[in-house]
């Protein structure tokens, strides 16, 4: 890549007098502190024009400029793994990511993930940070994902996330009947007793916001459009499930599959059998980090919520006088 990191941010209130590399870690997460460290003792990373040691205080109001060249930020391997891209040009990629992909390399991930595929189909995303992923999706989640190629849509996409600019629908079908739809406005924290899980937390948790609307009820469930203000993680299985609606086939959130009284066999085996949480991301807007313009990508539904939902609209039917809502 021939173009530059160029990017700088001003010190707030609540980190004057703060050392200079801590600063610089907050104030740009996603490089890691021995890389901010390296630029600043190479001058590429100065304070107000001028260059700082990492130890010296800095105030507020002082402005932290990065100028450098890109350089590796990930070392992680490059795989051959299949890509169903939905849109591609020189600064971001729009793909539909399927249930069972991991994005993110981790503890017992280290390969075989989304950014494993990406580095082998554009390698030139291993100089951005995180190897250009700027969200995601948990992995049992199917659906659209946007992620950046270039420097300047990295910085523009992470921004537009921050402001909540970003357009995000799901489908989603939830364990029981809702009379209709409404806005969850509840923190949400890592779970103070099961580490990995998240919880509503009255206290310690992050703003968190969901909005959802029937798309269709069924006699013992609901299929639901769901907007996201907020990405939290796990957002829409914890304010489903804290709502008492939590999705079908999510176990954490969920518990075991609840069958209806008198369930028939098909539909007992449909319930039982379904191998994620029912969610899928189906709708993605934002302004290209190029042009400026308003683009949105659909993603259609994968083949097993389909089967989910026609299961249920033969074997699980709305009662008489009870129709599809919108």
């Amino acid at each position: 890549m021939s173009e530059r990191i160029q990017i700088s941010a001003q010190v707030p209130a609540e980190m004057d007098g703060d050392r200079l590399d801590q600063v610089a870690a907050r104030l740009f997460p996603d490089y890691s502190r021995s890389r901010l460290q390296g630029w600043i003792k190479k001058g590429e990373l100065l304070v107000d024009g001028g260059q700082l040691r990492p130890r010296d205080k800095v105030e507020e109001g002082m402005e932290l400029a990065i100028d450098t060249e890109p350089e590796e930020v990930v070392g992680w391997k490059a795989q051959d793994i299949a890509l169903d891209i939905l849109h591609e040009d020189e600064h971001i990629i729009v793909l539909n990511k399927p249930a069972g992909l991991v994005v993110h390399p981790g503890a017992g991930h280290a390969e075989g993930t989304l950014v494993n595929a990406l580095l082998a189909h554009a390698p030139e995303m291993a100089q951005l940070p995180r190897g250009g992923i700027v969200h995601r999706l948990d992995m049992e989640t199917s659906g659209i994902m946007v992620a950046a190629k270039s420097i300047l849509a990295h910085g523009d996409l992470v921004a537009q996330l921050q402001e909540r600019t970003v357009k995000r629908e799901y489908s989603a079908v939830c364990i029981g009947v809702m009379t209709g739809g409404g806005t969850v406005n509840e923190p949400i924290g890592r779970h103070p007793k099961q580490r990995k899980k998240m919880a509503v937390l009255a206290a310690g948790g992050k703003p968190a916001i969901t909005h959802y609307r029937v798309a269709k009820r069924f006699g013992h469930h609901t299929s639901i459009a769901v907007n996201l203000e907020t990405g939290r993680t796990h957002q829409i299985r914890v304010h489903m499930a804290h709502r008492h609606y939590p999705l079908v086939g999510d176990p954490t959130y969920g518990g075991r599959p609840r069958i209806p009284k008198g369930a028939s066999e098909e539909l007992v085996q449909a319930l039982r059998g379904f191998p994620r949480q029912a969610l899928h991301a189906r709708a993605l807007g934002l302004f290209h980090p190029e042009t400026g313009e308003e683009v949105n990508f659909d993603c259609p539904l994968p083949e097993d919520m389909k089967g989910l939902l026609a299961t249920l609209e033969r074997e699980d039917p709305v009662v008489a006088g009870d129709d599809t809502l919108y």
